[in-house]
This record gives C-alpha cells, sequence and structure tokens, in this order.
C-alpha cells in the first residue's frame, strides 16, 4: 500500500518540495544549452551551387526584389490563416397517429344461426361476433445547435513537393503563461497558387487539413476527470 501511494505522489513531489516558498530562480548558464537553442535539424532543400558573374550586381540563386517570395520549396515558411466558424442547426419534428377499427358478425349462416345460441354463451350475440380496434401515437422532436469559432495565425514549413507540385506543409506552435501551455498544430496539403502574394494561405485551402488547438497544466488538469473515474466509466457497462 505504500510503494503505491508512494508511486502516486512521486510526479507531485517537486511541487510539494515548494509549498510555502517563491520559485526559485535558475542559474545563470551558457544560453546555447538551453532546450529551446538547441541544435534544429529541419527539412531542406538539396543544395545548389552559387554562379558568380564578374562584374555582376546579382547571383544565381539569390533572393532579390524580383524573386517570388512565396514559399515553394523544402524548408520554406509560410503563414497559415485559420479563422474557422462552424455553424449546424438541425431541428426535426416528427408525429404520427393511426387508429384501426374491425368489426365483424354473423347474422345468416346457412340457416345454421339459430342454433349458435346452443353451442355459444348467451351473452354472443351473433350480429357481432368480431370486434377489433388498436391505435398508435407517436411524437419525437430533435435539435442541435452548435457553434465552433477559432481564429489564429500560424507559420508551417514546407516539409515535402509533391510529384504534381503540391507542397506538404507541417507547423507547431507553442505558448507557455506560468503553468499552462497552449499547443497550436496543422498540417495537410496545399497548391503553390493558392499561396498569396504575402506568403499566406486560408486553412480552407488546406487539402486533408489537420487542425488541433489545446492544452495542457494546471488547469487542463483540473478540468479533466481523474483517471480512476475515466476507467470506470469505460469499463462500466451502464
Amino acid at each position: 500500500m505504500i510503494p503505491a501511494i508512494a508511486l502516486a505522489l512521486l510526479p507531485g513531489c517537486g511541487r510539494l518540495a515548494e509549498i510555502g516558498q517563491a520559485p526559485q530562480i535558475s542559474a545563470i548558464g551558457n544560453p546555447a544549452l538551453q532546450t529551446e537553442a538547441r541544435t534544429i535539424s529541419m527539412p531542406m532543400p538539396a543544395p545548389t551551387i552559387l554562379e558568380r558573374e564578374p562584374s555582376s550586381l546579382w547571383r544565381t540563386g539569390a533572393r532579390s526584389f524580383f524573386r517570388d517570395q512565396r514559399a515553394k520549396t523544402v524548408g520554406d515558411i509560410l503563414t497559415v490563416l485559420i479563422d474557422i466558424e462552424d455553424r449546424a442547426q438541425l431541428q426535426n419534428q416528427t408525429q404520427r397517429r393511426r387508429a384501426n377499427s374491425e368489426s365483424a358478425g354473423l347474422p345468416a349462416f346457412f340457416g345454421f344461426e339459430q342454433q349458435l345460441s346452443d353451442v355459444l354463451p348467451d351473452e354472443v350475440d351473433p350480429d357481432s361476433l368480431v370486434e377489433l380496434e388498436s391505435g398508435s401515437d407517436s411524437t419525437g422532436t430533435g435539435s442541435v445547435n452548435r457553434t465552433e469559432r477559432i481564429t489564429m495565425r500560424v507559420a508551417a514549413v514546407v516539409t515535402d513537393v509533391l510529384p504534381n507540385g503540391n507542397l506538404v506543409i507541417a507547423g507547431r506552435q507553442e505558448v507557455r503563461v506560468n503553468f499552462e501551455l497552449r499547443e497550436l498544430r496543422v498540417a495537410g496539403v496545399i497548391r503553390p497558387e493558392d499561396i498569396t502574394n504575402t506568403n499566406a494561405i486560408d486553412y480552407d485551402k488546406i487539402a486533408e487539413a489537420r487542425v488541433s488547438y489545446g492544452g495542457r497544466g494546471h488547469i487542463s488538469d483540473v478540468q479533466q476527470p481523474r483517471y480512476g473515474q475515466q476507467i470506470f466509466d469505460i469499463i462500466m457497462p451502464w
């Protein structure tokens, strides 16, 4: 029992040590050794040999005012404009009603109808031997009202150029405020001609788009049910 409690408290030992104390300031160190500043490895285009021409102000492959600055090769960066405003409103109403009535008698039956009184009880009337009635009533009402709005800008990197010229892009953005981390991810396939002259593209022009926005931290932990409750909700059949 004690080892189980110790394992449960292990992730929070750092917080327990800071109860009643101010957060510790990090020691001064080499900025190049920070996690955020470590060496980055990203998709890059194949290197090209630049040729210099004598007495020329321009060189092959150099960026200039006359060159298209829109992303087109692996490793280029473009801005994805996310402005999602989805609305869905559905309302269905169904009403059905049915009533049936059947009545059958045997007032004449080859002259033997008079003998039915000898066979059947005295309360039976040959003129109304069978009488059936049925009725059903059904009413259904359904309503759906959903509204979502996400507005963001994120930079993405071209990770691949497909044989037909389309570009595969992927981007991620993380913002941490105190103990809460917000993360935005976007990925998909775009056409080069859909990129604007400001090197940006709208999210609705991304094929196979994958947009994810969420977070983790103290606030997110409080908003989520505990692990035990989640497992209980999964395994319980009712």
